[in-house]
Parts: C-alpha cells; structure tokens; sequence
C-alpha cells in the first residue's frame, strides 16, 4: 500500500505585475497556510518520504516552509515540466518513483493536482491554495500505479477548515 499526498501551492501574491506567473513568491497568507500544513503533516504522523514539486516560486517556497514545520528531511525533487503538469506528466513522474518512498507528496498546481485526485480516487474535489489530500493507492510499486480510480481518499484538509 502506497499514500500519495497532494498539495496546492499556497496563496501567491499578485502585487508585482512586472513578475512573471512562474516568479510570482507567496503573499501573506500564503507564508502563514503553509507552515500551518506542514504541522498538520506533523500532527498527524504523515509526513512524506519524498517530495515533488513544480519549480514555480510560490511551490518551491511552500514545500520549504512545509518541509520545515513538519520536520521532513527527506529528498525534494523539483521538476520543470510540472508547472502546467496535466494528469500524464504526474502520473508519468509517479511511476518512476523509487520504490523505497512508500508516502510521496506532490506540491502544483490546478487545475492538474484537482484532475489526478478525481482520476485516482473517481472524486471530484476542490483544492484551494494550500489544501492537502492523502490518497492512498492498493499498489506495492509506484510502476503500477493505475490510470483509473483505485484509490481511496483518506483525507483533504483545507486552511480554512483548520480554525
């Protein structure tokens, strides 16, 4: 049995209209959500043995700021082709995951991560900035992970809901 969590970058700041998309850093409640799903990761004994990520600024600032406050010491793998990643690049990426990790965290964005937890789950879920879903996945090897619904959705975890 395998665990995948997924995460949406958090808020990002659109106050520098001179930035590119890509560059865009987190605002302000962005850079408080984030350590706040990080403890939750902590809290509830689920912290990844990996984590992939989109190379955009507001993932790579999430992923260091959940990496932090969940105490993972893990690998962090950035991949380029994530930023407008669609459904077959994560499952691509996913499958060549080493077989050691049995809990992976992905950090992207939408509207792809909302597509591949409907196309591994058959649920349709929203995910705001930085909310969190635990699928886990009836697979020994992340080689045989499915291009169908066959995971069960343990959990999704929103800031909102947090209090």
């Amino acid at each position: 049995m395998k665990s995948l969590l997924i995460m949406r970058h958090a808020k990002s700041s659109w106050s520098d209209s001179d930035l590119g998309d890509h560059d865009r850093p987190l605002n302000d409640r962005g850079k408080r959500d984030a350590p706040r799903m990080g403890r939750l990761l902590a809290d509830e004994r689920m912290t990844p043995d990996l984590i992939i990520s989109s190379t955009a600024k507001r993932a790579r600032k999430t992923v260091a700021k959940v990496a932090k406050a969940s105490g993972f010491d893990g690998d962090i793998q950035f991949e380029a082709g994530l930023y407008h990643g669609d459904c077959e690049t994560w499952l691509s990426l996913l499958r060549n995951v080493p077989e050691r990790n049995d809990r992976v965290m992905v950090v992207g964005h939408n509207p792809g991560l909302e597509m591949l937890l409907e196309l591994l789950t058959g649920r349709r879920e929203e995910l705001p900035t930085a909310a969190l879903a635990c699928l886990t996945l009836p697979i020994e090897n992340w080689s045989q992970l499915p291009r169908e619904p066959a995971g069960e959705l343990a959990g999704i975890w929103r800031p909102r809901d947090l209090g």
